[in-house]
Order: C-alpha cells, then structure tokens, then sequence
C-alpha cells in the first residue's frame, strides 16, 4: 500500500504563536492558500481513502484535498487528532518564556495533557490498523505536526526515542511511503513542500 502523509495549512494561532492541540484552529489566509495548492499537488494521485483528523484546521485541509476527488469520502476521527496539551493549550508560546516561531509543542509537557508515548502509541495502533485493513490502495491521512512525526516514526519500524528527536514536519508538507503486511517501507517523498514555492 501506499501512504500520503500531509499536515494542514497554517492557521490564525499558529501566527500567534498558541499551543493549539484539540483546539479546532481556524486556517489563515497563508493556510488556506497552502491547502489549495496541496490540493493542486494531489489531484492526480490515485487516492482511495482519506483520513483526517476531526480538528477544523486539519478538516478544511482535508475538505480542500477531496474537491478533486469527489467520490472518496473523508473519514474523520479523533485517533489522529494532536496531542492534547491540557491547560496550556491556546496560550501563547511567548508567554511561557518560549520562541513564538518554533515548534516547541513536542517538548514540553502539561500537568493535565497527553503524554508523548501516549501519542506515539495511539500512532502505532492507527497505522497498524491501516495497514492490515488495506492491501494495494493509496491511503492519504491529514494531521497535525506531533502525530504526523509519531505516524511516521512507526512507518519507519523507528523508537520512541527516534521520534522525541525527529524533524517537525511543515504545514501542507507531503511525504509518501510505500508500505507492506510486515512494514518494509519505501520512501518516495519525504516534507516536501516544492508546491508551497510560489507562496510568501
């Protein structure tokens, strides 16, 4: 099988530098302009299920993506939802103490929120899951940041320690993994982003 791996488009809080987690999240004009044109890079991908999470920002992504595939229906579920960051999600990065424009989210941890071998665990029973529920089919997920590096670290048969220490995946970036029964993978496309180019 083949797996397309997205995140969504920047949104409104991501501007602002806010712990977003199962915040909703609305996309910004940027986001939205960068949904359109990953939708553009996938319209003639031969996809036959989508997977989104059911936060808006990643929603709207998705709902961009399916205009050119209107007879695949969108699956939306909580099991590729963000980590849940507990009583710190919607505050400013900057008011922690923290660099507004990194991707920090994957460092720290709340008293209330989701533990990341929590994360990395929920990945590994969603990919399992696909995996053995589809056979030769294309299968595009849309996410977030935190479980698209979790998908991906158990796509590559990689430890919980190799995911705390993986690279954050950009916004309407796509990678593409060619996967078998016993997870031997290929990669074809890795956080590539080449079709956000003309976007400032």
């Amino acid at each position: 099988m083949r797996i397309i791996l997205t995140r969504h488009g920047e949104t409104e809080e991501n501007m602002e530098g806010r712990f977003m987690g199962h915040l909703p999240g609305t996309l910004s004009k940027k986001g939205i302009e960068q949904a359109k044109k990953l939708a553009l890079r996938l319209k003639d991908e031969k996809i036959d299920k989508i997977f989104s999470s059911d936060l808006a920002r990643a929603a709207d992504t998705a709902k961009e993506i399916a205009k050119y595939h209107k007879n695949i229906p969108i699956e939306f579920t909580q099991e590729i939802r963000e980590r849940f960051l507990g009583e710190i999600q919607g505050v400013r990065k900057v008011d922690l103490g923290l660099n507004p424009n990194e991707l920090v989210a994957g460092k720290i941890e709340s008293k209330e929120g989701e533990l990341q071998e929590a994360l990395f665990n929920r990945a590994k029973k969603f990919i399992d899951k696909i995996i053995n529920e589809f056979d030769e089919e294309t299968v595009l997920i849309v996410a977030h940041n935190g479980i698209n590096l979790a998908l991906t670290t158990n796509i590559l048969k990689k430890t919980f320690e190799d995911y705390m220490k993986a690279t954050p995946q950009l916004n309407c970036a796509v990678s593409i993994f060619e996967i078998d029964r016993d997870k031997n993978h290929k990669i074809h496309l890795f956080n590539c982003i080449k079709h956000l180019e003309e976007i400032k």
